[in-house]
């Protein structure tokens, strides 16, 4: 059970500042009394929203002075931070105690989950292996304790976000990287969103227990929704080191993240904020996050002042330029022809991801790509200003909006602080939902 669980409709900055000394003093009682090395895991600048940076820089603040303090963000292979980002994540914490993962070479193999196991966990979904490679630092080197720091929200290929995922994606090397995301995209990701254990969480749930049982970690993991002045704030804060934290934040999460419509919804209008989200492969968290809630026919327009590029590696970028959001029959007819769309495996699942499988349309209004570009991967271009002009994001509150002449749509400031979906959609399908 959680060490410590606290529910409030605001939690605030100062509350927030004692829940971490509490979790510093049961680190103290449960983990060891004197950490001398301590490794501090929080997600990367595009959770930045969440404020767990500042919760990070906390932490950091408390043990400093008594103990060797290292941070790595979870980057998963997105792009490793500049110095900029991580003062603007991470506030005071030293440039040179924050380290980059590197997920092609900076991880070792420490076990597997066999073909057999994913493939009954997945109910056939998928039938490979799952290589649990992890990084070098985070494995071989020695810690007194090990801290996760997280925002628990809904997620596309876990359920929801955070807890072991900060491990087996956030610190993954590209095997696993690979191979989990074909494998959730494979589940498909309308069966996986606001589910509390999906079939990859399961396998991720498996190889904690064979190959982390003996890290000295626990897990910090936050909830937040909008209050009633429409701002994002904290609600909750569960720590401890088990499943069962997880679950408190995910169904806390489950209650106050996920919008239920009786009826499907012909326009939304959202904003992927411009100091976070640089390329579809985070930005795509749009399309993910409405797609339950998109009415045949309807359409998604996506402001997105600091988008410029499609993936977070340089080579993921040319593979989504190249082969574009296609829908998935034709991706997996792909697949099975193309050497790199087999390399990279996880790309291959995001376009699958990221693809209205033609039902409803995707319209980008980037901040810097071209027309040209963003209808070569098959969206749907706009001017930026113009949209920025017709729907006001900046005075629009989430909930329905109308336009000056007239047409209504749905806004949503921070789609990826959440989960949008029809009633029918979310409960008649073959995965159901709840559960645990």
């Amino acid at each position: 059970m959680p060490w410590i669980s606290e529910r409030a409709t605001e939690i605030s900055w100062d509350r927030l500042h004692t829940l971490m000394e509490q979790t510093v003093a049961e680190a103290r009682r449960r983990i060891g009394a004197t950490p001398r090395r301590v490794l501090l895991l929080p997600p990367d600048i595009t959770r930045m929203h969440s404020g767990v940076g500042r919760l990070t820089e906390m932490l950091y603040q408390q043990l400093a002075g008594e103990a060797d303090v290292h941070v790595i963000p979870t980057l998963g292979q997105h792009v490793p931070h500049t110095p900029e980002e991580n003062r603007q994540m991470f506030g005071c914490i030293p440039n040179e105690r924050i380290h980059a993962h590197d997920w092609r070479g900076g991880c070792v193999e420490v076990g597997e989950l066999s073909a057999e196991f994913v493939k009954e966990t997945t109910r056939g979904a998928a039938d490979w292996r799952m290589p649990i490679v992890l990084n070098r630092m985070l494995m071989k080197e020695p810690w007194d304790w090990i801290i996760n720091v997280g925002h628990v929200v809904p997620h596309e290929v876990l359920g929801f976000a955070n807890h072991n995922k900060n491990y087996f994606i956030g610190l993954a090397g590209k095997e696993l990287i690979c191979s989990s995301h074909l494998a959730a995209a494979s589940c498909g990701i309308e069966n996986n969103l606001g589910n509390l254990i999906t079939p990859i969480r399961a396998c991720f749930n498996r190889a904690e227990e064979e190959y982390l049982g003996e890290l000295p970690d626990l897990y910090v993991q936050v909830v937040l929704a909008r209050n009633q002045g429409d701002q994002l704030v904290h609600t909750g804060v569960h720590v401890g080191d088990d499943l069962d934290t997880y679950l408190a934040a995910a169904r806390q999460s489950r209650e106050e993240n996920i919008t239920l419509f009786e009826e499907p919804v012909q326009k939304i209008v959202c904003v992927m904020q411009g100091d976070e989200f640089f390329s579809t492969w985070v930005a795509n968290k749009s399309v993910y996050r409405t797609r339950m809630a998109l009415a045949d026919g309807g359409e998604l327009i996506v402001i997105a002042p600091g988008l410029k590029r499609f993936g977070e590696q340089p080579e993921v970028d040319a593979f989504i330029r190249k082969y574009g959001y296609v829908g998935t029959p034709r991706v997996i007819e792909q697949y099975r022809k193309n050497a790199d769309m087999q390399d990279l495996a996880h790309a291959t699942a995001h376009l699958i991801h990221g693809s209205s499988e033609g039902r409803f349309t995707i319209t980008y209004a980037p901040g810097h790509l071209s027309k040209a570009e963003i209808e070569g991967v098959n969206f749907r271009y706009a001017d930026i200003n113009e949209t920025i002009a017709r729907y006001r994001p900046e005075s629009s509150k989430q909930g329905w909006n109308t336009t000056a002449d007239g047409e209504r749509y749905y806004f949503i400031p921070t789609p990826s602080a959440g989960l949008w979906a029809t009633r029918e959609k979310l409960f008649n399908r073959p995965s159901g939902f709840g559960g645990a």
